[in-house]
């Protein structure tokens, strides 16, 4: 892949792991080690391995002299390499809210924008994509008015701006599946949990969203946490598993991994209601509220 069969809605950090993806293509077409390949650019074979899984960013220089060094002569192939160090160091929407994100929300939020496919179960909360302004706020003050400040409303403008790509062109699939509790959980009250539900339904009309209730007698069967699966187009791009805990996150993405996570979904979208019984369940509890 080069820099112009990437889709427009590629981000930096997307961009950034298919990049590393094909320098170790080419370093291992080259016949060379990492150690080798750090030694030409005055660096360590560990970075050398973080540059190719898209962990850091690139310096032009550095890429340039890595691709002398695996013998990549025509111009035109090194210019898209080029290109897309570029398009990867450029900052995304988000990161004027770095002071307020942690790294590993950082690399999320950029991994979300480019996927094609979000798999997404919940136990505790509405997913963060289809939450309401006020169930936004509500989640981030841990339902307590008297704790919203302006580091609150700009978290919740976070959440606002990432609501966007379900509506771009291209958007992704989002497939979510909720755990029934989530509806009976009233964070900052009945009239704003309503309010969440009717956003829901509206939601559910649209034909890239899917959401999946799973009943009560069937909660923490199939998983014991919140997780999500993203899935990308570009096939230099692995699957990723994203699994948030107290002090930060973890992202998966061996085969293996992925497979657990992805037998995971199947046995949750069987144990929850149909798309359209989950409908039934949202008017119903709607309707109780």
């Amino acid at each position: 892949m080069v820099a112009g069969d990437i889709d427009q809605n590629t981000g930096p950090t997307a961009c950034r792991m298919i990049l590393g993806s094909q320098l170790r293509k080419s370093r291992e077409t080259a016949g060379l080690s990492r150690a080798q390949a750090g030694y030409e650019i005055r660096a360590s074979e560990s970075k050398i391995s973080r540059m190719e899984l898209g962990r850091v960013g690139f310096k032009e220089r550095d890429v340039t002299d890595l691709l002398t060094m695996y013998g990549v002569t025509d111009e035109e192939l090194r210019e898209e390499y080029l290109k897309l160090v570029r398009m990867s160091n450029e900052p995304g929407w988000w990161q004027s809210y770095n002071d307020l994100m942690p790294r590993w929300l950082d690399n999320y939020v950029g991994l979300e924008e480019a996927a094609s496919r979000i798999q997404t179960y919940e136990q505790q909360f509405v997913p963060g994509l289809m939450q309401t302004e006020d169930y936004a706020r509500s989640v981030s003050s841990h339902g307590k008015p008297e704790l919203v400040n302006d580091d609150v409303e700009r978290r919740v403008a976070i959440r606002m701006r990432r609501q966007k790509l379900l509506v771009r062109p291209n958007a992704p699939r989002l497939w979510a599946i909720i755990d029934e509790s989530v509806l009976h959980r009233p964070i900052g009250g009945e009239e704003i949990l309503r309010a969440q539900i009717d956003t829901l339904l509206e939601l559910t009309s649209l034909p890239n969203i899917s959401v999946q209730v799973v009943p009560f007698r069937y909660s923490g069967r199939a998983a014991e946490t919140s997780f999500s699966l993203l899935r990308f187009a570009e096939p230099e791009l692995p699957n990723i598993a994203y699994i948030e805990h107290l002090c930060g996150a973890l992202y998966l993405e061996k085969p293996e991994e992925i497979e657990v996570y992805s037998r995971a979904l199947d046995r949750l979208a069987v144990d929850a209601e149909t798309p359209e019984e989950s409908r039934q369940m949202l008017r119903k509890r709607r309707a109780e509220l």
